[in-house]
């Protein structure tokens, strides 16, 4: 990957990206203590922290027209989801101050505008929280930390209908209000311009009248034009200006549809959006193999299929057992309120969070429930401690844990874990991104797996996606967890274009975990032979190797996957004997650098600085070095990242010289 310069996208040019560049641990540094040389060169950011700009832009022309002067708003894709984040607000702002002119808008598409017609099949939804400006923290608290907000190929999508006058305000009841009819006394007709740039009415292709025949043979023809998304470096496209709402102008159009045939050789409609979404099921259940292409345009809409009887120890994995959500953060969220719904009885216990956590887990069991019960180490001690206090007759909603954990790569004991579970009735979720479904079993020992499919499955880190799976063979659970689904779950919420982009980067999964297992391990044996790494992190090297090989895909019983053996992922970290050692690393290996994992590419980050900025402190106190550095492994070739390294050991080894 070319070098990426400071708040450029990574991958570089990417209108959606995950992930931003931060090339030195100075600017990490910068960035945590929001130094303005590093946020005002950002043109993106990892997207529950940093919200992306065509969701700004959209967020401010509605409340420019919806809203009170000074006012801001958080957007999300349903009612419901936006009722929640209002909850949220009002539980935590407690400043009166803070609450006035708290609003909620709904939009949808106005039935009785005729030129909504090709757009209804897709059901573009919005729903706005409109907030003073000084209450927007805490909204921004609710978006990172449940993942509900919407995501940036959806605000662009609908804010083109809005400046079209085609996605109007819903009463309650569902009914449309007048788009002249807006809350504040000052209505605004026009959006906002945002940062100085015009306005964008949208390709002409969203404008021209369609006839009744063009209407039944492509009832979401747009959408294959929502779907490309044009490359985007310091506000230009291929070296022209665009609006924050992309596109501007015939270029542009041209463009886009190229880039569409390009991409995908055909136009898409809502029916392939469909197929898209079940071969994501296919390849969660492990109903088809990973590197299995999809054809779209000819395959029949597949029926739900069990899976093969050796995959992970469960018999009859069904695509009805699999939902997918917008990122792996609201995977967990809505974990959390699956449990909180199928088990009211234990709505006032406590959940457990076992391991170093991923902060925004933490903070759904600790704000979104009765509390939280940490254990920071995951260890055998911290087992004995739980099982003592189950003894004593303390219960629990449920026990979350990752597999392997993050930035340590340990792993729990999830076979002692179950049997606890058993017998004391709690119920145990498993964030199995790390280690991927491609390497390991977790689900016999699981009544919900949860993964963030924006890492490894996706791998082009230009798309958002996650799931959770329920395990049916925990009878009494799954059957009320799947009761408590049909309630909570929206199935609208992951949007359609962000669905095509994850079926797209997913065909070939397995393949891609097997080239980076390898990768990893070269870089570990490079790690292993230098003087100045103290410590290495990586499931097979860490004390915990054991748990992990409990759960590891094996040949000789993973028929699904064509015999293939798991192997111990693509995450790794490690750490030096001083922090001048770390720096001199960092400034100096050759990768991409910036949040996220589970990239095609290498990707380096001093992930505690990055998480943790804070409480380091409190990261030492539990093992974690404040200046450790870990890395997502890619795909690039073997010895090309073998010389990458060294050469960056060799500025650290320079260090101590």
């Amino acid at each position: 990957m070319p070098s990426i310069g400071l708040g450029e996208s990574i991958p570089p040019d990417t209108a959606h990206a995950v992930s931003v560049s931060l090339p030195t641990w100075k600017a990490n540094v910068g960035y945590e203590e929001g130094e303005s040389w590093v946020i005002s060169k950002m043109v993106t950011g990892y997207p529950r922290f940093f919200i992306h700009n065509l969701i700004k832009a959209f967020a401010a022309s509605i409340a420019e027209r919806f809203g009170q002067p000074g006012q801001t708003s958080v957007l999300f894709p349903s009612r419901a989801a936006a009722e929640r984040c209002k909850e949220f607000i009002e539980k935590y702002a407690t400043e009166p101050a803070l609450l006035k002119n708290l609003t909620l808008v709904h939009l949808a598409l106005d039935p009785s505008n005729p030129e909504s017609a090709p757009y209804r099949s897709l059901a573009p939804t919005i729903s706005a929280v409109i907030i003073n400006t000084e209450t927007f923290p805490f909204g921004k608290q609710y978006w990172q930390h449940s993942g509900d907000g919407v995501s940036s190929r959806r605000a662009e999508y609908c804010h083109k209908l809005f400046i079209e006058g085609l996605l109007v305000r819903l009463s309650d009841d569902n009914i449309p209000v007048a788009a002249s009819t807006p809350v504040s006394a000052t209505p605004s007709p026009a959006p906002p311009a945002v940062a100085g740039m015009k306005p964008f009415r949208g390709p002409k292709r969203y404008r021209r009248p369609m006839s009744t025949a063009d209407s039944a043979a492509s009832p979401a023809s747009t959408l294959s034009a929502a779907v490309a998304s044009t490359p985007t470096t310091n506000g230009k496209s291929n070296g022209h200006p665009i609006s924050p709402h992309t596109g501007a102008g015939e270029e542009d159009e041209d463009e886009t549809a190229r880039f569409l045939e390009e991409r995908f050789g055909r136009n898409l409609d809502l029916s392939f959006v469909r197929r898209a979404k079940s071969a994501i099921l296919r390849r969660i259940t492990g109903a088809m193999t990973a590197d299995n292409d999809v054809d779209l345009e000819h395959s029949r809409t597949p029926t739900p299929a069990a899976a093969d009887a050796n995959f992970r120890g469960v018999s009859d994995v069904q695509e009805e057992d699999v939902y997918l959500v917008p990122c792996g953060m609201n995977a967990v969220f809505n974990a959390h309120r699956f449990l909180l719904r199928a088990r009211p009885d234990k709505a006032h216990l406590k959940s457990i969070n076992f391991g170093f956590p991923y902060v925004d887990t933490l903070k759904i069991l600790q704000k979104f429930g009765a509390g939280c019960l940490f254990y920071g180490h995951a260890s055998e001690e911290d087992l004995d401690d739980l099982e003592q206090r189950l003894k004593e007759g303390e219960r629990f909603l449920g026990l979350f844990c990752e597999f392997p954990g993050n930035p340590l790569l340990t792993c729990p004991n999830l076979v002692r874990i179950r049997k606890l579970a058993d017998e004391y009735d709690f119920a145990v979720v498993v964030d199995e991104t790390i280690g991927t479904f491609a390497n390991v079993n977790v689900l016999p020992y699981s009544d919900i797996v949860v993964s963030s499919l924006t890492k490894i499955f996706s791998g082009d880190c230009n798309v958002m996606g996650g799931s959770l799976v329920l395990n049916r063979h925990q009878k009494a659970l799954y059957t009320k967890l799947k009761e408590a689904a049909a309630i909570e779950y929206d199935p609208n919420s992951y949007w359609p274009e962000d669905a095509i982009f994850m079926e797209r980067n997913s065909r070939d999964f397995a393949t891609r975990v097997d080239r980076i297992n390898a990768n990893a391990q070269t870089i570990c044996d490079v790690l292993l032979a230098s003087p100045v790494v103290k410590q290495l992190n990586y499931p097979k090297y860490v004390p915990t190797r054991a748990n992990y090989e409990a759960c590891r895909i094996h040949a000789a019983a993973d028929s699904t996957h064509g015999h293939r053996e798991g192997g111990y992922g693509g995450l790794l970290s490690f750490s030096f004997h001083n922090k001048a050692q770390a720096i001199a690393f960092y400034d100096a290996v050759d990768t991409a650098k910036g949040p996220s994992l589970g990239t095609n590419f290498t990707l380096t980050s001093p992930y505690v600085v990055l998480a943790h900025y804070q409480e380091l402190d409190w990261c030492a106190g539990l093992g974690v070095d404040p200046d450790l550095i870990r890395v997502s492994v890619g795909l690039e070739e073997e010895n090309a990242l073998r010389e990458t390294f060294e050469t960056a050991l060799a500025a650290a080894a320079a260090v101590v010289a």
